[in-house]
């Protein structure tokens, strides 16, 4: 008995031993765990130690990189100002139209262009094969505040100065100042050069209001921007007048042009831009003449490459002719621009005078209400230098041969540009 009951303490004893055992156990592993995460804990803290003390280093460094480049500053800005940024632009075409070269080359616009004193056609004139033009420009960086810029036009008989002009880089308070000859920032697409346009013609009112160059003339321009979160600018222009559509007062200066514009995003992926224009001056009887204009730019962002744009504006102009009233006339261009990726796009325009109160007695009859003109591209870039586009327009503006004429075009153009050519605004 006394066996058994020393047998029973000695087990009662080695199995208490053995739970103290599995809880010391237990508690020591917590207590590794612990010490594990305050190890880790701890190494982060000393890399968190090592990268402020590396850019402590690198800011010292950069500082007296920044130190040595301000010793070196007029030295390099005199290296730069001897380097051109230099391009080059071919624009030409192949044409099928449903009216000859000569009849063309003489239409009419009811109230607005007169065949007799219609200008020579600068961009697709002929049936056939078009070398349109070769546009080469240059600019540089004149000193820290001056840069100059000039874009010469080459077409198979003319050579032009298209633009040519200094602008400010360094002025306070969101000015810059531009003087030469350069395009009116009038309006959404008269700074625009041909080859950035959507279409390869020219919107009818413009064509209609200002002619292919657009305002175009020797001038200064000074521009404002407001310091906003909102982009708001303003500008002015004073130039030359010598558009003789609208102006043409060449006696002295006469055209002045004024503008607001603006742009806002919606969300990541909308932008919309809005301006109102104003152009006055005096036309070629002395008398004046007020062109106003309204635009709207739409853009939604579907993709990396891939986006959809609707372009519209609306131009008003009152012309003083000297007699009992004054010509009243209107017009708009909306257009939709389908970008499908980094190569494919396509688009429609339609074009329409909207108001056209003038004396039309001269055209003997002929209907001259519903001047319009619809057109429809799609193309193609391989490259981002480099262009193709197929365009068809029916055009029911014109008077040709004393008779209202129904125009198709179908249209293949080819576009090259080659060196430093800066990005197009959409």
């Amino acid at each position: 008995m006394k066996k058994l009951l020393s047998l029973s303490l000695v087990a009662s004893s080695l199995l208490l031993a053995g739970t103290d055992l599995d809880l010391l156990k237990a508690q020591m592993d917590k207590q590794q765990l612990i010490i594990e995460k305050l190890q880790a804990q701890i190494k982060i803290l000393a890399q968190k130690d090592l990268v402020i003390e590396q850019d402590i280093k690198t800011v010292s460094i950069q500082s007296t990189k920044k130190s040595e480049q301000s010793v070196n500053t007029s030295a390099s800005s005199s290296q730069n100002a001897n380097l051109l940024d230099m391009a080059l632009v071919l624009n030409m075409s192949m044409l099928s139209r449903n009216v000859n070269n000569t009849d063309y080359a003489a239409y009419a616009i009811p109230g607005f262009v007169d065949a007799p004193s219609v200008p020579v056609i600068p961009f697709n004139p002929n049936r056939g094969f078009n070398l349109n033009y070769a546009e080469f420009s240059m600019g540089s960086i004149v000193n820290p505040y001056f840069e100059a810029f000039a874009i010469f036009h080459l077409e198979p008989t003319v050579f032009e100065i298209g633009e040519a002009y200094v602008s400010t880089r360094a002025l306070p308070l969101g000015f810059k100042i531009k003087a030469g000859k350069f395009k009116s920032d009038f309006g959404r697409i008269n700074s625009k050069h041909h080859h950035s346009w959507n279409f390869d013609s020219q919107p009818l009112i413009y064509e209609s209001l200002i002619g292919p160059e657009g305002i175009s003339d020797p001038g200064i321009q000074v521009q404002w921007v407001a310091p906003t979160d909102t982009y708001i600018m303003a500008g002015f222009e004073a130039m030359q007048g010598t558009n003789a559509q609208s102006f043409g007062y060449i006696e002295k200066n006469n055209l002045y042009v004024g503008y607001l514009k603006s742009s806002v995003d919606i969300g990541e992926d909308v932008s919309i831009l809005a301006g109102v224009s104003l152009a006055h001056g005096k036309n070629d009887t002395a008398n004046s003449t007020d062109i106003y204009g309204v635009d709207l730019t739409l853009r939604e962002q579907l993709g990396s490459y891939s986006s959809l744009v609707w372009q519209s504006e609306y131009l008003y102009r009152n012309k003083d002719i000297g007699t009992t009233s004054n010509n009243k006339q209107a017009g708009l261009y909306s257009e939709l621009i389908y970008q499908h990726n980094n190569n494919w796009a396509g688009g429609i325009r339609y074009d329409a005078i909207t108001k056209n109160s003038i004396d039309l007695s001269a055209y003997n009859g002929i209907d001259t209400n519903n001047l319009d003109k619809y057109s429809a591209m799609m193309e193609y870039k391989p490259f981002e230098m480099s262009r193709l586009r197929l365009q068809y327009t029916y055009d029911r503006s014109k008077i040709i041969s004393g008779e209202r004429k129904d125009i198709n075009e179908v249209m293949l153009s080819l576009n090259i540009a080659i060196g430093a050519h800066s990005a197009h605004d959409y």
